[in-house]
Formats: structure tokens, C-alpha cells, sequence
């Protein structure tokens, strides 16, 4: 039996209200086989309105609901919702493997691949369902249902309507898309709290795509966890959010034990969080976190969804993201509002809001729903002429060794442009870099192998401007980049050898 303790029957507001009658009308008058998605921000109460919905097609239709999740946390915080406002339900998890007596029940809530498996075993495992709910509708791994229903309806419920996977658009499974209420707009009508943005520039270069079309977990790590990065970090929390509730999102585990290390030694009141822990382990965590009011939670990948804790007043994005799903998924944990809460602080060090804009502004999601590839290529193709324009951190003490000034004085895409009007090769660009470089490092050394010391010193300043360089030229590909990397570093080895070898 589902407790039923914490969860109380809420009254709809008045945007609530509209939308279940929205959503059912439309339903009803388009007949079965008629798939329809919702799209609502995160802090809307997509729970509420589903479950109303649920319960005022239950007692018009009389058939079944089932409604799919993709975490046990979100199943069961469904049935809640649900028993709270009188809709005898059932939760399918991995222990039940048969429902002998499911005509006492109205409607069930099962994990997507819990059910796939009692699908396959029974076709028949559910019977009498007309209406199909899809929570969090973005994620991939629901269509393996679908063909189990071909002759119901589906509602799919997200906030972000793009699919988890490029190549197969939610417009292949469902008909139509319902827009509710904008981020601005729940924020004016007093349901959401504001965000304050903190931006700080970070050098992402060393990240890396993944095949899903987001920055490698392994090369975030390398970025993220570094000793200079953690600085920054801290240096933002302690500049914008101390003493505020605060919640850290990194791409790996590796950052977040790092993190949590870094933070501790300051004295902060800190704790881990990721996917590993046990049931327990993670409850201990997530209670410590809601009783402590200065505390501090860093974590990864498992609060993005099925977590809800309004008293958060600071979200950290200790990372890059190339997903906007995932991007308004994070900044939502931080909007739940209270009486003495209306507005929360969002430090962003992943460039993530040069990326894809403040998290309040307008998105027309009709356009990500029609022509996904074209609306998130308009987003992406212009976040690396952006960060390219991102001034370059020198490591910190590079100063004390090296006259940076030297280095900063020098821009290789005015160089390069130059080189053209004057009708001198582009190329001609990379040898004054080069020349650059030795220069600077040769006035700075003491001997060759301290010269080599500076040289990797300023590595990552080296494939950051030749990098500039390549985006100067049209026919550039990676092979061409670690090429030019290769000779660049092998000839300004040999330059300061020969003036440097003697001394």
C-alpha cells in the first residue's frame, strides 16, 4: 500500500485547470490513435495535471490509464499524487511479475523497462487501457511500448520536447504538440521562482563529443577536475552563494569526490551524491541535504529528475552541456518557490548561457517540435564561434614566469587577415605565432630545459590559437589541426634548442 502520509490533495490553478480541459477536449475529439505531447516547465506541476487528468478520464471513459516513468522515485511519487486525490492505482516494479487482481485497479504506473519485459512475456499483462501517459516523453526508450498500444491514446508530458536521441524526432510518434505556460510567464503569475545568472568565462578546450552528442563524461573530468577549475568554482560559490543552500551538478564522479574534497578542506558542509549509492546511502544524503541550511550537495546525473527540494537557493553548473534538455532539467531544481523564496542564484561555469540563453527567455518550442535538426543546429552551430571568442586563462602563476602581455598582444585571426590583405600566405600567420612564442619563452628561460618547462606551460595557449587559426582557413579538418599542432610544437622545440642548448 502506497503512503499516502505527505501527499495531500491539491486544488488546480487556474493555468492548470485550463490545460486538463485543453488536453482531454482534445483527446476526445480526435478518437484513438491520436498521440498528443505537453510541454511544460519544470516547477509547473506536470505530476497535478496528469493525475487530474487521469482521474477525469477514468470516470468519463472507463477504461484504464497506465502511466510510464523511467525512475522508481517518479513512480512512486505518481501514485501518491494519485491515491491523494482518489485513484486507486497500482505500481508495477520489478517484484511484480503478474497482477491477478487488476480489475480493483483504475490505473498503473510501471517503469518503462519493467514493463517491456512483462510485455514481452504477456502481450496481455494489462488489459482495458486507454490512455497511455508518458512522463519525462523526451527520453528514447519509451517507443518500445508504443506497439503494445497501438489502439489507445498517448499523452507524452515534458518540458523540454526534443527527443534524447537526434535521429528519431518525437514528431514520429506523436501527432501534435500543446504549449503551456512560458518560464516568464509562471515566474510573473508568482508560480516559479526568478534566477539571478552568475556567468564566469572557463576555458572548455579539451572537451570532447560523444556519440549522444554531448561532451564526453572522460574529457569533462580532465577539464572539470583540475586544480585551476576547482579554484574557480570555489571562488564563485564563495563570491555569490555562501551560506545559501546550494546544489552542484559535474559531468563525472571523479569532479564531484573532488569537489566534495576541495570544499571540505575550506570547512563548507558538503556531500557527495551519484548514481552508485545504495537506496539507503542516497535517502541519508538527500535528508542530511533538506535539514541542513547552509549545506551543499554535489552530484551527478541523478537529480536532474525525480528530485524536489524547494529549499535549494543556489545551483552550480560545474559543466558543459550541449543539451537543452539537460540544461533546463538542472537550472529546475532550483526553482521551486516558498513564502520567503521568490528568486534563486544560477552560477553557470560551463558557458552553458552563452550556449542557449538565459533560462527565462522565450523558446519557441512549435519550431523544436516541427524541425528539431534545424532548431537545435541553429543553437549549436553558433556556441563554438562563441566560445572561441572567450578570452584565454593563462594557468594561474604564469604571470610570475612569463610576459604574458606578449602573448595577449598578439591575435592571430587579425594576423592571419592581414597576411591576406597584404597578399602574403595565411600560413605566414602560424610562423609569426610561432616566433611569438620563442620569443617570449626564450627571454624567460634559464636553459632549454627550463625552456621545454615554459613551453608545456603554455600548451594549452598553443592549440587554443592555432585552434583560432584554423577557424580562419575554410578547408580545415582535425587531421589538419594535429598536424599543425605536431610541427608547431616540433619546430619551436628546435628553435629553443638552438639558442638555448649552450647556455
Amino acid at each position: 500500500m502506497i503512503d499516502t502520509e505527505l501527499y495531500e490533495a491539491k486544488t488546480l490553478y487556474p493555468f492548470q485547470e485550463s490545460t486538463v480541459k485543453t488536453i482531454l477536449e482534445e483527446l476526445e475529439a480526435n478518437g484513438k490513435n491520436f498521440n498528443l505531447l505537453f510541454q511544460l516547465p519544470t516547477g509547473g506541476g506536470k505530476t497535478v495535471i496528469f493525475s487530474e487528468i487521469t482521474r477525469r478520464y477514468i470516470e468519463k471513459s472507463k477504461e484504464k490509464v497506465l502511466i510510464l516513468t523511467h525512475r522508481i522515485e517518479l513512480s512512486v511519487q505518481t501514485s501518491r499524487q494519485l491515491s491523494a486525490i482518489g485513484v486507486n492505482n497500482k505500481v508495477i516494479n520489478s517484484e511484480v511479475k503478474e497482477i491477478p487482481d487488476q480489475d480493483q485497479y483504475q490505473c498503473f504506473i510501471a517503469m518503462v523497462e519493467t514493463l517491456n519485459n512483462r510485455l514481452n512475456d504477456d502481450e496481455n499483462f494489462i488489459q482495458n487501457i486507454g490512455l497511455v501517459i508518458v512522463d519525462e516523453a523526451h527520453y528514447n526508450s519509451f517507443r518500445k511500448i508504443f506497439q503494445f498500444y497501438e489502439n489507445a491514446n498517448i499523452l507524452g508530458v515534458t518540458a523540454t520536447p526534443l527527443s534524447s536521441n537526434k535521429a528519431l524526432p518525437l514528431n514520429d510518434n506523436y501527432n501534435k504538440l500543446i504549449v503551456g505556460e512560458s518560464i516568464s510567464s509562471l515566474i510573473e503569475g508568482g508560480y516559479l521562482a526568478d534566477a539571478d545568472s552568475y556567468t564566469y568565462d572557463v576555458n572548455l578546450h579539451g572537451l570532447k563529443i560523444g556519440s549522444n552528442g554531448d561532451f564526453t563524461v572522460s574529457s569533462s573530468d580532465v577539464v572539470y577536475g583540475n586544480y585551476f577549475m576547482q579554484e574557480k568554482l570555489l571562488f564563485a560559490y564563495e563570491e555569490v552563494a555562501v551560506g545559501n543552500k546550494t546544489l552542484i551538478f559535474n559531468s563525472g564522479i571523479d569532479t564531484s569526490m573532488r569537489v566534495e574534497e576541495t570544499f571540505k578542506k575550506r570547512g563548507y558542509k558538503i556531500r557527495h551524491l551519484d548514481s552508485t549509492f545504495s537506496d539507503k546511502d542516497r535517502k541519508d544524503v538527500l535528508r542530511w541535504f533538506k535539514v541542513t541550511p547552509d549545506a551543499i550537495l554535489t552530484s551527478v546525473g541523478i537529480l536532474t529528475t525525480g528530485f524536489d527540494e524547494p529549499t535549494v537557493n543556489t545551483i552550480i553548473l560545474n559543466r558543459a552541456t550541449r543539451s537543452l534538455t539537460l540544461y533546463h532539467q538542472m537550472i529546475g531544481r532550483g526553482s521551486r518557490k516558498l513564502p520567503k523564496k521568490d528568486r534563486f542564484k544560477l552560477i553557470d561555469l560551463g558557458n552553458n548561457v552563452r550556449r542557449f540563453g538565459l533560462w527565462q527567455d522565450y523558446i519557441n518550442w512549435q519550431d523544436a517540435f516541427r524541425f528539431p535538426d534545424r532548431f537545435l543546429e541553429a543553437r549549436l552551430s553558433e556556441v563554438e564561434d562563441i566560445e572561441f571568442e572567450v578570452e584565454f586563462e593563462f594557468p594561474r602563476g604564469s604571470e610570475e614566469v612569463l610576459d604574458l602581455s606578449r602573448l595577449e598582444a598578439f591575435n592571430i585571426k587579425d594576423v592571419y587577415y592581414d597576411c591576406i590583405d597584404n597578399g602574403l600566405k595565411g600560413k605566414e600567420a602560424v610562423d609569426r605565432s610561432l616566433e611569438n612564442h620563442f620569443e617570449v619563452i626564450r627571454d624567460a628561460a634559464e636553459d632549454y630545459f627550463h625552456g621545454l618547462e615554459l613551453m608545456q606551460l603554455l600548451k594549452d595557449h598553443i592549440e587554443h590559437r592555432l585552434k583560432h587559426y584554423t577557424k580562419c582557413i575554410t578547408k580545415s579538418t582535425p587531421n589538419y589541426y594535429k598536424y599543425i599542432i605536431d610541427t608547431y610544437t616540433r619546430q619551436l622545440q628546435q628553435k629553443l634548442r638552438a639558442v638555448l642548448d649552450d647556455e
